[in-house]
C-alpha cells in the first residue's frame, strides 16, 4: 500500500471537516474546493468529485452548509456553498475531537515504540 493510499484512508473520515474549514474562509464552489484541498495539501491529497459532492450533500442535509446559484457573468453557472453558524460550530467540535484523537494515537504509538513492541 503506497503513501497516497494511506493518506486517503486516514483523511477519508475527515473530509467534512476539511470542506467546512475551506468554507469558513468564504463561499466557494466544487472545483475550487478541490483545488484548495490540493493546494493546502501541497499536492499530496486530491479529493475526487464523487467524494466531494457526497460530502457536500451530507453537510447540506445536516444544516452545516447552504447552497445558492451564482450569476453567469463569470462563465458557466456555478453552485456556491456557504457555511452556516451550525457548520462553524460543528467544524470547531470536529477539530477538537481530531486533536484529542491525534494526542491519543501519538501516545499509543510512542508507548509502543518505547517499549520495543510492534517492531517485529
Amino acid at each position: 500500500m503506497g503513501a497516497s493510499s494511506i493518506s486517503s484512508d486516514l483523511i477519508r473520515g475527515n473530509i467534512d471537516t476539511i470542506i467546512l474549514r475551506i468554507l469558513c474562509e468564504g463561499d466557494n464552489y466544487g472545483y475550487e474546493i478541490i483545488k484548495s484541498i490540493s493546494k493546502y495539501s501541497q499536492g499530496q491529497y486530491e479529493l475526487k468529485e464523487p467524494s466531494l459532492y457526497t460530502s457536500l450533500k451530507r453537510l447540506e442535509s445536516q444544516g452545516y452548509i447552504t447552497s445558492y446559484w451564482g450569476d453567469e457573468s463569470q462563465g458557466g453557472r456555478r453552485k456556491y456553498y456557504t457555511v452556516t453558524p451550525e457548520g462553524t460550530t460543528s467544524y470547531h467540535h470536529s477539530v477538537e475531537a481530531w486533536k484529542t484523537a491525534k494526542r491519543l494515537i501519538d501516545q499509543l504509538i510512542d508507548q509502543l515504540i518505547e517499549s520495543g513492541e510492534g517492531l517485529n
